[in-house]
């Protein structure tokens, strides 16, 4: 159990949160929520011990074990990637290699055979007969084959390195886990294993996430920063982010009778308490939901863009039409003859491993690239708007502020609606005049979007829009790719996006061959579950 009292931190004399005062208890996962700096991060270096806070304390209970998911990918390129696993519990790896040595050497005294015992039975006492073979399962669940266990990590790409450090935080059932974003570059099957893992994991799990799917599915409670204070709330992120959303029109509405929002309340708690069939804390989960009251529903102080999306005209009965397309780049081929043809009121998700291949066609299919063979032939009333993974391209070197970068797509030119448009995704007052070229990484993406909102296409290609967002613009995004009546063509990696706006779905084989379905992705997912 972890224990927060009074807790307070400061920069610059400004208080980042204060009297902060939580428990975190065994065998419960805890998602920590907030806007972009509201300091989730900072929170969990400050359970971690990592940084010191400016008032109160953490206090932890004796012979509790920690593991924590490291962020430095090349901090272990000196090792192997079992070594680099088996240091999640520092403690049995020092002692398997200090009794390594002890047997190494020539001629071992009586001293060295006593020190020899007593490591080999703390080594046993720690799983370390077992260790190799539990990092194993560990890594194979996260999809890195035995073949690259004993690979040096320096060897690995980035995206490999970050599913050894996640193994690494796993390793050794660790009293408490603290995970930050632990599903980044994480592909579909790795998240699932994941989820099933901390299902079934005993400890207190604490977790950071942009992904609403993953802590739907393994949250007991939500932690939620805002309005420079930290509060604990009963039940998954949906169920926080309904209940605020019901809060906010209660208050908005003072005159009702309380009898009448208990009723609201009760009707809502019971459309919850067993939305989750999958998980075994249901039933305990619906236990606390039941408890609830009106005074334990959130208010919030968030603030959502708003991200909507109006063809100009309606895409006449030629839409898009791929034929044989096949790329092979840096000597790989990440395209092999795929075809396809896209109807009217088709949302199109790409899904799977091979994100290069998703980013190949997208710049195919907009002219950036030339196919090595094939053809693609838009329809004649077809006008695309593409959302680039890198959009590098777009702020660098720009000396322009909001107004003049955005005015560049704009068939209004005045500042008052170009104004108004910004406002409406979070940019109002100064900002405005801020030169695009410091903005942040998720104000760059909400900038691309006001871009393609006004663009008037009637079909739009998004490769990994939810990059840099935080779970409100992610939402938004999620409203207006869902309500939009036009094509779209997207590839993300947030399971609910492409879980309610899709209607089909294209999956890319690691060889570039294309797997092409006409259903949702969790039909998919079944399907591919079945097979």
């Amino acid at each position: 159990m972890i224990t927060v009292s009074d807790l307070g931190l400061q920069y610059s004399g400004q208080p980042l949160f204060s009297h902060v005062d939580l428990q975190f208890i065994k065998g419960n996962c805890y998602g920590i929520i907030g806007a972009n700096g509201a300091g989730k991060s900072t929170f969990l270096k400050i359970l971690s011990g990592d940084l010191e806070p400016t008032s109160g304390e953490v206090s932890i209970l004796p012979k509790t074990r920690m593991s924590v998911l490291k962020q430095d990918q090349n901090a272990y390129d000196a090792y192997n990637v079992m070594d680099t696993v088996i240091m999640g519990n520092q403690r049995l790896y020092d002692i398997g290699k200090e009794k390594d040595a002890l047997y190494a050497k020539e001629e071992m005294t009586e001293e060295d055979g006593i020190k020899a015992c007593l490591l080999e039975e703390e080594f046993a006492e720690l799983g370390g007969w077992e260790a190799e073979s539990d990092a194993s399962r560990i890594l194979q669940g996260l999809g890195l084959g035995t073949e690259l266990h004993q690979n040096d990590m320096a060897t690995l790409d980035a995206r490999l390195k970050v599913k050894v450090l996640l193994a690494q935080a796993l390793f050794g059932a660790p009293d408490i886990l603290l995970l930050d974003e632990p599903t980044n570059n994480l592909d579909i099957n790795a998240v699932n294993w994941l989820e099933d893992f901390l299902l079934d994991f005993e400890g207190t799990v604490i977790v950071v996430s942009h992904d609403r799917h993953f802590l739907n599915t393994i949250c007991t409670h939500i932690v939620d920063i805002d309005y420079n204070k930290i509060k604990l709330y009963v039940g998954n992120y949906d169920f926080w982010y309904d209940a605020s959303q019901l809060m906010q029109n209660l208050m908005k509405n003072q005159s009702k009778k309380n009898e009448e929002k208990a009723q609201e309340l009760k009707e809502f708690i019971s459309r919850f308490s067993a939305n989750k069939s999958k998980s075994k804390q249901a039933t305990a989960r619906r236990k606390l939901l039941e408890k609830i009251t009106l005074e334990e529903i959130p208010a919030s102080s968030r603030r959502y863009p708003w991200v909507a999306f109006s063809p100009d005209r309606e895409v006449g009965k030629d839409i898009l039409f791929v034929t044989g397309v096949s790329k092979t780049i840096d000597g790989v081929k990440v395209l092999d003859k795929v075809s396809f043809i896209v109807g009217h009121g088709d949302k199109i998700a790409f899904v799977g491993d091979n994100e290069n291949a998703h980013t190949a066609l997208f710049k195919i299919l907009t002219g950036e690239l030339e196919p090595d063979e094939g053809t693609v032939k838009w329809g004649q009333t077809a006008t695309f708007s593409y959302f680039p993974k890198d959009n590098t391209e777009f702020f660098q070197d720009c000396e322009d502020n909001l107004v003049e970068w955005l005015r560049q797509w704009s068939a209004d030119p005045h500042e008052a609606y170009l104004r108004g448009f910004l406002g409406r995704m979070l940019f109002s007052g100064d900002e405005v005049y801020k030169p695009v070229k410091v903005l942040s990484g998720g104000e760059k993406v909400r900038c691309m979007l006001s871009r393609m909102m006004l663009s008037g296409a009637n079909v739009l290609l998004l490769d990994q829009p939810t990059n840099h967002l935080d779970l409100e613009s992610i939402a938004a995004l999620n409203n207006g790719l869902e309500a939009v009546k036009c094509n779209v063509l997207f590839s993300s990696h947030d399971h609910q996006l492409v879980q309610t706006v899709a209607n089909r779905v294209f999956d890319f084989t690691s060889e570039g061959k294309l797997i092409d379905r006409k259903m949702t992705y969790d039909e998919y997912l079944e399907r591919e579950n079945q097979g």
